[in-house]
C-alpha cells in the first residue's frame, strides 16, 4: 500500500482544475437563471396586477351602470304610475299635499336624495339649464350624471347644497389650484313626462341622487370589487367618485377613521384621464401611498369630462410580497449552489484520490521500493483500469409559495332616520300650538267686532233717522243745505258700510253679500277711480289687457274691494314708481270654460319665497310699516267664499303678480 501522504506541490493543480470544472456551470448558470427569473416574474406580475385592477374597474363600471339604470327606472316607473295620476286628479286644495306625501314616500323608498314633480311652467323653466329635463319634455325619459351648481342643488332640496360643499385639502402632487372648496354636486339624476288620461303633459317627474359624501354608495361599490378573500398579502381595495379632480366619495384614508373626502388626484392622472379622456391603468400615489390603480372619466348629458371613478388596491404588500419571493428564491439558490459545490468536493476527491495513490506508488518505486503497490481502488471505469483499483464519479441538485380580511356595513342610517322623525315631530308640534295660538286670537278680535259693530249701528240709526226728520221740517228752508245734508247722508252710508265690512270679517260665514253678474272690465276702472289718488302720488303708470269679454256672478263691493286691496299692495311696492298691470283673461280646463281671471302684478322687488309661504296668514304684514296684515287674508276669504282662489307668483324680471281666480257661478249657489 503506498502512503498517500507523498503530495508534491504541483499536484493540487489537479484538484483546483476539477473543483473549477465542477462549480464554474453553477456559479454563472444559476445566477444567470436569477437575474432571468426576477426579471420575467416581476413583470408577469406586474401584468396580472393590472390585469386584476381592469377587471375591478369594469366590476365598478357595472356597478354604476346600474345605480344609474336604477334611478332611471324608478323615477320613469312612478311617472307613468295610476298612483301619481290619482294623486294629480285631486281637487287643487288636496293635490299638492296627496303628491307631496307620495313623493316622500316614493323617495324614501328607493333612496332617493330629491324627487319632484314640476308643471309644465316650472319644468319649461328648469329645462333652460338641464338637458335631462329637456329630452323630458321632449317626451322621451333620460337618466344622466351631471354637475349641478349650488344654485340648481339648492332649487331641488337645501340639504344638498350643503352636503355638496367639499373644503378642499392640500395633496401632494396635485395640479395647483387657487379653489379653498369644492361647491358643485355630483349628481346622478332622471327626469320623465307625465301626462294625463288624455296624453296632455301634465308635466316633469325628476329625481336623482348626489354623489358627494354619499358613503353609502361608496362603500357598497367598495364592498362589490373588493369582498372578503378578494386580495391577498393583506392588500386593501379601494373605491372613489371624483368631481372633476377632487374626491367627493370615498374610502381612501387620511389616516384612522378620516376619509380623504376634498383631497385630489395626481397631475399625471389629471391629465391622461380629464384632459386626454384615457382610461389610467398602472401604479400611482394616492393621497398617502402607492397603489395599482384605475381611473375611468365620467361624462355628463353633454358628454364632457366631468369627473372619473376609480378603483386601486394598495401595492405595497404585492411589491413585498414579490421581495420576499426573491429572497427565498435567491436563498434556495444559494443553498442549492453550497448543496452543490460540497457534493462536487467529495465527488472531485473521488476522480483524484486514485491518481495521488498511483502518483505515491510511482514516487516509490523511483525511490527504490519496488514491491509498492497502489493498492485496491472502489473505482471501476477507466481510473481503475489504467491505475489496477480506481472508483468510480458520481453529480446530483433541487426548489418551492399564501391570503386576505373583509367589511360590513354600520347603524348610521337607522340613527338618521330617527333623528328627522323626531325632528318632524317637534315641528309639528310647534305649528299646532302657534295654529291654537292664532285660533284664539281670532276668535277673540271676532267677538270684539261683532259688539263694536252692534255698539256703532246704534248711534248711525239714531243720526239717520234724526237727519231725516230734520228735513221734513225745514222742508223747502233746508235748500241751502242740501250738498251738507247729502254729505251726511253719504257718511252714514259709509260708517254703514264700515261696520257690515267689520261683521263680516267677524262672521264672514254669515255674511253673504247681493250677487250679480259683473264684467271685468268696469270692475277694474270702477276701482282705478278709488285708488286715482295714490297712483298720481307714486308716479305710477297703468297697463291693462283685458282679453275676456267673461261676466261672473257675485258681489260687486265685495270683488271691488279685494281688487282695490291687491292695487293699493302692488302700489306700496313700488314707491319709487314703476308699473301696474291689470289683465282679465279666460279661465278654462280640459277645453271647458271655468270662469275668468284677474291679474294684478307690479314692477316692484318682488316678494321672497318665505314671505310667500306666510302672506295669505291673518295678521302677516311682511314688514309693511302701518298694515295690519288682514288686508289679503280678508280678500283670500271674498274670493274663496264662491269657489275662486288667489295665487301669487315672482316672473323671472322684478315684480309680483297676483291671479284671482272667479268661476262663473259660486259654489253651492
Amino acid at each position: 500500500m503506498i502512503d498517500s501522504r507523498f503530495d508534491p506541490p504541483h499536484r493540487r493543480s489537479i484538484r483546483v482544475r476539477l473543483l473549477l470544472l465542477a462549480l464554474l456551470p453553477l456559479g454563472v448558470v444559476l445566477p444567470l437563471l436569477l437575474a432571468v427569473l426576477a426579471i420575467w416574474g416581476g413583470d408577469y406580475l406586474d401584468r396580472l396586477l393590472i390585469t386584476k385592477v381592469r377587471s375591478d374597474l369594469a366590476t365598478a363600471d357595472g356597478y354604476f351602470e346600474r345605480v344609474t339604470e336604477g334611478v332611471g327606472r324608478s323615477v320613469q316607473a312612478l311617472a307613468a304610475s295610476g298612483r301619481l295620476a290619482r294623486a294629480l286628479d285631486r281637487p287643487v286644495r288636496e293635490r299638492e299635499e296627496a303628491v307631496a306625501g307620495l313623493l316622500a314616500d316614493i323617495r324614501l323608498g328607493q333612496r332617493l336624495d330629491f324627487l319632484h314633480f314640476f308643471d309644465v311652467h316650472r319644468s319649461k323653466s328648469l329645462a333652460a339649464e338641464n338637458r335631462v329635463m329637456q329630452v323630458a319634455l321632449a317626451g322621451a325619459p333620460r337618466t344622466e350624471t351631471d354637475i349641478f351648481t349650488p344654485v340648481q342643488l339648492d332649487r331641488f332640496d337645501p340639504a344638498l347644497r350643503a352636503r355638496a360643499l367639499t373644503p378642499l385639502v392640500a395633496t401632494p402632487n396635485a395640479r395647483p389650484d387657487a379653489r379653498q372648496s369644492e361647491e358643485n354636486g355630483l349628481v346622478v339624476h332622471a327626469a320623465a313626462p307625465v301626462f294625463d288620461a288624455d296624453g296632455v303633459l301634465l308635466g316633469l317627474l325628476a329625481g336623482g341622487v348626489l354623489l358627494n359624501k354619499n358613503l353609502d354608495f361608496i362603500d357598497r361599490l367598495n364592498e362589490i370589487v373588493y369582498p372578503e378573500g378578494a386580495l391577498p398579502f393583506g392588500s386593501a381595495g379601494t373605491a372613489t367618485i371624483f368631481l372633476g379632480d377632487v374626491r367627493v366619495a370615498t374610502n381612501v384614508r387620511l389616516f384612522e377613521g378620516e376619509r380623504a373626502i376634498g383631497t385630489r388626484v395626481s397631475e399625471s392622472v389629471h391629465r391622461a384621464v380629464l384632459d386626454e379622456g384615457r382610461t389610467w391603468l398602472d401604479r400611482a400615489f394616492v393621497v398617502t401611498d402607492w397603489y395599482v390603480s384605475a381611473y375611468q372619466p365620467l361624462r355628463d348629458s353633454q358628454g364632457r369630462r366631468i369627473g372619473m371613478l376609480y378603483v386601486g388596491y394598495l401595492e405595497g404588500p404585492f411589491a413585498r410580497a414579490r421581495q420576499q419571493a426573491f429572497l427565498v428564491v435567491v436563498g434556495v439558490f444559494a443553498l442549492a449552489m453550497l448543496v452543490a459545490g460540497v457534493f462536487a468536493v467529495v465527488w472531485a476527491r473521488r476522480v483524484f484520490r486514485p491518481i495521488e495513490r498511483m502518483h505515491a506508488t510511482m514516487h516509490a518505486i523511483e525511490q527504490g521500493e519496488h514491491a509498492a503497490r497502489v493498492g485496491e481502488v472502489d473505482s471501476q471505469d477507466e481510473l481503475g483500469v489504467v491505475a489496477a483499483h480506481f472508483d468510480r464519479l458520481l453529480d446530483q441538485l433541487q426548489a418551492q409559495t399564501a391570503s386576505l380580511k373583509r367589511w360590513g356595513e354600520a347603524l348610521d342610517i337607522k340613527v338618521a332616520e330617527r333623528t328627522a322623525a323626531l325632528e318632524q315631530a317637534v315641528a309639528d308640534l310647534k305649528a299646532a300650538q302657534s295654529q291654537l295660538v292664532m285660533n284664539e286670537k281670532l276668535a277673540a278680535i271676532g267677538q270684539l267686532t261683532a259688539g263694536v259693530a252692534h255698539e256703532i249701528n246704534n248711534p248711525v240709526a239714531v243720526i239717520q233717522g234724526n237727519l231725516e226728520v230734520l228735513r221734513d221740517i225745514l222742508g223747502p228752508a233746508s235748500a241751502p243745505v242740501d250738498p251738507e245734508i247729502k254729505l251726511i247722508h253719504e257718511q252714514v252710508h259709509r260708517i254703514r258700510l264700515i261696520v257690515a265690512k267689520l261683521l263680516q270679517f267677524a262672521r264672514p260665514q254669515d255674511y253673504v253679500g247681493y250677487l250679480e253678474p259683473v264684467s271685468p272690465a268696469t270692475l277694474v276702472q270702477d276701482s282705478l277711480v278709488l285708488v286715482g289718488h295714490l297712483l298720481k302720488k307714486g308716479n305710477i303708470a297703468i297697463e291693462q289687457h283685458f282679453d275676456s269679454g267673461r261676466h261672473v256672478l257675485c258681489n260687486r263691493n265685495e270683488l271691488q274691494q279685494a281688487l282695490i286691496n291687491l292695487m293699493v299692495n302692488a302700489i306700496q311696492a313700488m314707491p319709487d314708481g314703476g308699473v301696474l298691470t291689470l289683465a282679465a283673461e279666460d279661465w278654462d280646463e280640459a277645453d271647458m270654460p271655468v270662469g275668468l281671471r284677474l291679474i294684478v302684478a307690479d314692477s316692484g322687488q318682488g316678494i321672497s319665497a318665505a314671505d310667500r309661504e306666510q302672506l295669505f296668514k291673518p295678521f302677516f304684514t311682511a314688514g309693511k310699516p302701518g298694515g295690519t296684515g288682514l288686508g289679503l287674508w280678508v280678500s283670500q276669504s271674498l274670493v274663496e267664499r264662491y269657489g275662486g282662489r288667489i295665487s301669487v307668483d315672482t316672473p323671472e324680471a322684478d315684480g309680483t303678480r297676483f291671479t284671482v281666480w272667479l268661476r262663473f257661478e259660486p259654489l253651492g249657489h
